[in-house]
């Protein structure tokens, strides 16, 4: 069987679409060093034209709805089309913030207090000041990149913030002061951790997308046994949430050195200055390394799988 090309999907329909179409550009250039490789821009909740699961490997860097929460995922498997990442299953529950904090508190794992909810039954300011005080933070429970992140810390900012939710599925956390740290996880095993550093102290979408808005320490300054707990976690939240191949696990680190699980980022941003290669380079992999090992498992699935098995 003749090897495969690497299909790259960058682009999709959800509001991260721009910085998904840089991962992609960046990921096909780096693959292209190691494989034949063709970019796909993705430009409707379908799969695109000319897919041949005879002839390609998709390596997806899709972000948010329809690319990270199981939906492409599930066409790929229907169509028999072998793609490296998370399978749908673990994409759609790493896409719902509760359901991973939840899975994660079952395997012990820290889980911020918090308090899901439909934007048709949001709370009130006053029930949300009496569970966790005024500083939480505010939240799309299903989306990515921190659209629609609020960080308030007065009553009159939560209740703006909650002016704000008209629809979809929403999720308030009590806010943890202290350390944002990231840690990339490859085939299984963790990778250096990163802490992000925002200076406006709150890691929005300009401060993830904004060039100087915030200071990436890689690999972060912890004691060693506090970097080993960390990258532990990681391995431990990767394996109960039913990942495959990568991701990205994010955690707070609390001033009393507790530690959180905020999210798992399942096809994060991938550009050279992303986390998960900021990671990966603490482990001395080059971005080049980093995406050839990324496609190697779904490359090797490819062959050893029949055409119709393969996903």
């Amino acid at each position: 069987m003749p090897d495969p090309i690497i299909a790259v999907f960058a682009g999709g329909t959800s509001g991260e679409r721009e910085v998904s179409l840089g991962s992609g550009r960046a990921c096909a250039s780096a693959l292209a060093a190691s494989f034949p490789t063709r970019l796909f821009e993705i430009n409707a909740d379908a799969l695109p034209a000319g897919l041949d699961p005879v002839r390609h490997v998709v390596f997806s860097t899709l972000h948010g709805t329809f690319g990270e929460d199981g939906g492409m995922q599930r066409l790929l498997e229907a169509a028999g089309v072998t793609y490296a990442g998370c399978d749908a299953a673990g994409s759609a529950l790493t896409m719902d913030k509760a359901e991973t904090k939840a899975a994660a508190a079952a395997a012990g794992l820290g889980a911020i207090p918090g308090l899901v909810f439909p934007a048709a039954q949001k709370p009130t300011a006053d029930e949300v000041v009496a569970r966790f005080g005024e500083h939480v933070v505010v939240k799309p429970n299903d989306q990515g990149s921190s659209l629609g992140l609020s960080v308030v810390g007065t009553r009159a900012g939560l209740v703006s913030a909650l002016a704000g939710i008209r629809h979809g599925n929403w999720i308030i956390e009590q806010r943890i002061f202290g350390h944002e740290l990231a840690v990339g996880v490859l085939h299984g095993q963790a990778l250096g951790v990163v802490e992000v550093c925002p200076k406006s102290g709150v890691y929005d979408y300009a401060s993830k997308y904004t060039k100087g808005l915030t200071e990436y320490l890689a690999p972060a300054p912890l004691a060693p046994a506090m970097t080993i707990r960390v990258q532990q976690a990681a391995e431990i939240a990767f394996r109960v949430c039913g990942c495959r191949d990568y991701a990205r696990v994010d955690f707070m680190l609390s001033k009393e050195n507790e530690l959180y699980l905020l999210e798992i980022n399942t096809l994060p941003g991938m550009k050279e200055t992303s986390l998960l290669p900021m990671s990966a380079r603490c482990a001395g992999l080059d971005f080049v390394g980093l995406v050839r090992e990324m496609v190697l498992p779904a490359w090797r699935r490819f062959h050893a799988a029949t055409p119709a098995h393969r996903m």
